[in-house]
């Protein structure tokens, strides 16, 4: 259905990854003269949203794939439609396969797996369907990483125990970051491999301690993320132990680093007695008051390790003090806690919450609510960037207008930018782009949100 200035399809049986789709999305709303675009499966939450936003959606199912359009003129929606086309070319010769010789493609988790041989299945679908494709995973005993996040913590405990009987990992749900084997999965950086194995119920704090190991020549053996819930009282920390064993039996990790916002105290008490019972060492990174923050415990780690420590990178620019406050702006939820724990002080949101991604890109793919955010802010800023596969391809493209939108209101804007030299993103070339726009840039969060509360008390 198209009038003018809106396009809406929906194509019967098409199916695409949630991570892929919101790269489409992404790709075809940042062309020029288009106000919305909606790329998804067509579940109700996804279509109720599409028509929230005016489009007129007609029957679909959650095998059906909807996309919707608006644009300014009927020129530039022309232009995205050939955008989309080129994006779902470029994903299906992707994930095209060269020698199926016709065979129909498997249409459960179980049947995938069978036919590729796999020990680890990566779910990425709609919250509410996550938990029957894990299961599926689980039951053919098979490890499991769960990108998909909304989904019901009863159903988070039911997979745990399950794969605990059947002696598999399940990461997630909500896991965003996952390196095994030297392959990344979810929003993962380009590390060196080494000999420190991770196990984070945290995204981007594994992605900002291995960052930070990888600036200081070390690498990592793998990264098993466990989902921010895991230490929940709910949960128990059933992953968190199961990755910890398994790591300790892995002849290529010589330490392990245990990282997670602040965990229940009764399950931490669980963790730190395991921890004791485990032949490789372990540094912890248990974000909470007096505990150390994530810079200081990847300096613990170097230095168990006989690493040293070196000066962490950074790029500032004159800013003056600012009295109006620390607003801080995150997309990743450990990172914005350990901001918040630093400062003490100030207004944080982390964009990456449940809250903010039902039926949206998450942050590190879309800035749009952030940048939103971004617009009216003033005072001291601080925000993160984080880089990697699955992210932004160039976030500073649209970050850095909207800094130098706030330095010239006032604002002195603070960056935490995550990432390693071998980034798809370029590191290097990202944090200049920042620099350049007004900001201030730090590879340690800690030292950003030091920084940024340096500006706020020094006004005082």
């Amino acid at each position: 259905m198209t009038t003018s200035t809106d396009r809406v399809e929906v194509r019967a049986g098409q199916y695409h990854d949630s991570v892929s789709l919101m790269r489409v999305s992404q790709a075809v709303g940042s062309r020029p003269g288009v106000t919305v675009a909606v790329v998804a499966m067509a579940t109700e939450l996804n279509v109720e949203l599409a028509r929230d936003a005016g489009f007129a959606v007609p029957g679909a199912g959650p095998a059906d794939l909807l996309v919707a359009v608006r644009a300014e003129s009927p020129a530039a929606l022309e232009e995205a439609a050939a955008e989309l086309d080129r994006q779902f070319a470029a994903l299906a010769k992707g994930g095209a396969s060269a020698d199926s010789g016709g065979e129909i493609a498997p249409r459960t988790t179980r049947a995938a797996a069978r036919s590729w041989d796999a020990s680890l299945v990566l779910v990425s679908v709609p919250g509410e369907h996550a938990f029957a494709e894990a299961m599926d995973a689980v039951e053919a005993g098979l490890s499991v990483m769960i990108f998909s996040d909304n989904v019901p913590v009863e159903q988070e405990v039911l997979l745990k125990e399950r794969a605990g009987e059947r002696g598999v990992l399940v990461m997630g749900p909500d896991c965003g970051t996952a390196v095994v084997g030297g392959v990344g999965l979810g929003f993962a950086n380009v590390l060196r491999p080494g000999p420190v194995g991770v196990v984070a119920a945290s995204g981007t704090g594994a992605q900002q301690v291995t960052c930070l190991l990888d600036h200081a020549g070390a690498g990592v053996s793998h990264v098993l993320g466990v989902g921010g819930r895991d230490l929940s009282a709910a949960v128990g920390g059933a992953s968190t132990l199961a990755a910890l064993s398994a790591l300790d039996a892995d002849p290529a990790t010589e330490l392990i680093v245990l990282i997670s916002k602040p965990p229940a105290p009764e399950v931490a008490e669980v963790v730190r007695r395991a921890v004791d019972g485990l032949s490789t060492p372990v540094v912890t990174a248990l974000l909470g008051p007096g505990q150390d923050d994530l810079t200081a415990a990847t300096e613990k780690a170097l230095r168990a390790l006989g690493l040293p420590v070196p000066e962490w990178p950074s790029w500032t620019v004159p800013q003056e003090a600012r009295p109006a406050g620390l607003c801080g702006l995150y997309s990743g939820g450990t990172l914005c806690a350990e901001a918040e724990i630093i400062a003490g002080a100030g207004a944080f949101t982390d964009f990456g919450d449940d809250e903010y991604t039902l039926g949206r890109p998450h942050p590190m793919i879309d800035p749009t609510v952030r940048l939103a955010a971004l617009e009216s802010a003033s005072g001291v800023v601080l925000l993160d960037v984080v880089l990697g596969h699955a992210a932004d391809p160039d976030p500073s493209a649209r970050l850095a207008p909207a800094i130098g939108r706030a330095a010239g209101r006032g604002a002195a804007v603070v960056v935490a930018l995550v990432g390693t030299g071998s980034d798809p993103q370029g590191l290097r070339r990202q944090a200049d782009a920042l620099v350049a726009a007004g900001a201030s840039v730090f590879t340690s969060n800690a030292a950003a949100a030091r920084h940024a509360t340096s500006l706020v008390r020094s006004a005082q």
